[in-house]
């Protein structure tokens, strides 16, 4: 038996392959995500975090709001002052850590980013993805079964 393909059970959006994917998070969004973690007894102050996917800083601004310090940076200049840098390349030791990782990564590249977020992560990693990310037998294989989510909160 093949699988359904109709757009009745399966999402049709198609991204060219050098798409930025840009979607921007609203700020409340990641003000939310925040406001979960310090309920559950972080002290985000005193922690650090990266958002590697900076954008025009929407999610920059609420964490600089909530974390001690903040590192920024985006594959494109989008003119907001953020580092142009790829976070996917390199090697893992090129990069520091951080206690934190904060992203809104391009959804066709959203697995890759996560990896990486959680081998450079001391803490966590809180990523913004459609909820269609959790779908799949190949991304419940390749990376939940290992690294299934503490939480998802439907923002």
């Amino acid at each position: 038996m093949s699988q359904n393909r109709s757009s009745a059970v399966m999402q049709q959006r198609i991204e060219p392959n050098d798409s930025l994917d840009d979607f921007p998070s609203p700020p409340w969004a990641t003000r939310a995500i925040c406001e979960f973690l310090a309920s559950l007894g972080f002290d985000l102050a005193m922690m650090d975090c990266r958002e590697p996917c900076a954008n025009r800083g929407h999610m920059v601004k609420p964490l600089r709001e909530a974390f001690g310090h903040v590192m920024a940076s985006d594959v494109f200049d989008y003119g907001c002052g953020f580092p142009v840098r790829d976070y996917l390349f390199g090697a893992d030791d090129s990069m520091d850590r951080t206690d934190w990782t904060f992203l809104n990564p391009p959804f066709r590249l959203a697995q890759e980013f996560i990896e990486r977020a959680l081998r450079l992560s001391r803490v966590g990693v809180a990523v913004i993805v459609r909820t269609s990310f959790l779908e799949g037998q190949s991304r419940c294989s390749s990376l939940f079964a290992a690294h299934p989510p503490a939480y998802v909160l439907q923002l």
